[in-house]
């Protein structure tokens, strides 16, 4: 009788403590935005810019942090990612001006890189079993969002009591901690038959080519537009445009007592939700084509954001799209790492996905630096939420005719 494949192993628990890690740090950075502004008296722009800049940084740093993991090692990849990431933590805490946070942005960015889906999932990938690769994705995946259930919580709580740039210094060595699970971090080295032979540029080339591997690439922006701006822009959002919590309802009872510590909350939340949604987006995949579940999420995510604009902004609201978003946040992730592997096979996986999260990144960039730009416009967020609602319906529609089959490698 066949052994069953185990769904959970070392290189995954790994996974899920790293992708942990980076994401809740990388989560918090909304929280910051009002504190960091009116301490210098920026307008919204400026620390908006700082975080489009490092979500631009971390799309750039995907692909060659997954080239370094698949040149040098993956334990060596996320130790410079964890190094890059608590220097650039460091050094911000430091920063006076809005260029100088700008900058170190970058090495804030390429330490997520190192830190984050791209090296991680491309090591899961390899470790898992045919049979449970999708769920083991999903699985890592839902990491990041048990980190987000209770970053911006903890930052608000710790900016409560320490300066914004104290809890800088408290993130830093928190990334750092990551290194003491790197052991278990052990993958084999899978052979796809043929693609195995096959050097990194024939292959990126065989990519580059296929019209689906652009269609995916174009996909994920959106993803990244929604998330992007979410993560830096919706608990300021929701500090000044929901309406206010009653002293005697159930969110204060639980001490949510301000629409500050709503907005905090609603990241928490979101993550919560997602925990759910992409283990459940893992199991989906292993059933279904993978691209047919990404454009029913992506399908979700408009219909959720449009609904959540056309009503007046209450904490009902708020809580009830926080659920509805949190569910289909992260649950992209594993059906479109599993979906370049699927297609292109494992063994540069994580170069190629690592070009197709550049996509995902530069829509982040748009999406955290618009929304600076049009809230310092315009006083409020709705243009840009809009233009997020239409970026997911086109994502909806443009994964559809993505050809879900494995490619005949070509020769070097």
């Amino acid at each position: 009788m066949q052994k069953r494949a185990q769904i959970l192993f070392p290189a995954l628990i790994a996974g899920i403590i790293v992708l942990m890690v980076s994401n809740a740090i990388r989560s918090s950075f909304g929280v910051f935005q009002i504190p960091i502004a009116d301490e210098f008296g920026w307008p919204r722009a400026d620390f908006s810019f700082a975080i489009a800049v490092q979500n631009l940084a971390w799309g750039i740093g995907a692909p060659i942090f997954g080239a370094i993991a698949e040149r040098f090692g993956d334990r060596k990849a996320i130790v410079l990612g964890a190094i890059c990431y608590a220097a650039g933590l460091v050094l911000s805490a430091y920063a006076m001006t809005p260029g100088q946070h700008q900058l170190l942005e970058i090495l804030v960015g390429f330490g997520i890189a190192g830190t984050g889906f791209g090296v991680v999932l491309a090591v899961v990938g390899r470790a898992a079993s045919d049979e449970n690769r999708s769920l083991s994705l999903g699985i890592a995946s839902a990491a990041g969002s048990l980190g987000q259930v209770f970053s911006a919580p903890v930052a608000e709580i710790l900016l409560g009591i320490l300066p914004w740039q104290i809890v800088f210094m408290i993130f830093a060595a928190a990334i750092l901690t990551v290194i003491a699970v790197l052991p278990l971090m052990r993958a084999p080295e899978r052979s796809d038959g043929p693609v195995a032979e096959v050097s990194m540029g024939a292959a990126l080339r065989q990519a580059f080519r296929d019209p689906s591997f652009t269609l995916i690439f174009l996909g994920f922006f959106s993803c990244g537009y929604q998330l992007g701006f979410m993560v830096a822009h919706f608990p300021a959002m929701v500090t000044e445009m929901c309406g206010p919590i009653s002293p005697s309802g159930p969110l204060a009872a639980i001490g949510i007592s301000s629409t500050s510590a709503l907005g905090a909350a609603a990241i928490s939340l979101i993550g919560l939700a997602n925990i759910a949604g992409t283990l459940t987006a893992g199991w989906l995949g292993k059933i279904f084509p993978k691209k047919y579940v990404l454009a029913a999420i992506y399908t979700g995510r408009t219909l959720f954001a449009a609904m959540f604009i056309l009503f007046p902004i209450t904490p009902l609201t708020v809580v009830l799209f926080s659920i509805g978003m949190g569910s289909l946040w992260l649950a992209t992730v594993p059906l479109t790492s599993g979906l370049v592997g699927h297609i292109y096979g494992l063994r540069y996986m994580g170069t190629l996905y690592g070009i197709v999260f550049l996509s995902h990144q530069i829509g982040s960039f748009m999406g955290v630096w618009l929304g600076g730009r049009l809230y310092d416009a315009y006083g409020d967020y709705t243009l840009v939420w809009w233009i997020g609602v239409a970026v997911g319906a086109f994502s909806a529609i443009v994964h559809l005719p993505v050809r879900e089959r494995r490619m005949t490698p070509l020769p070097a």
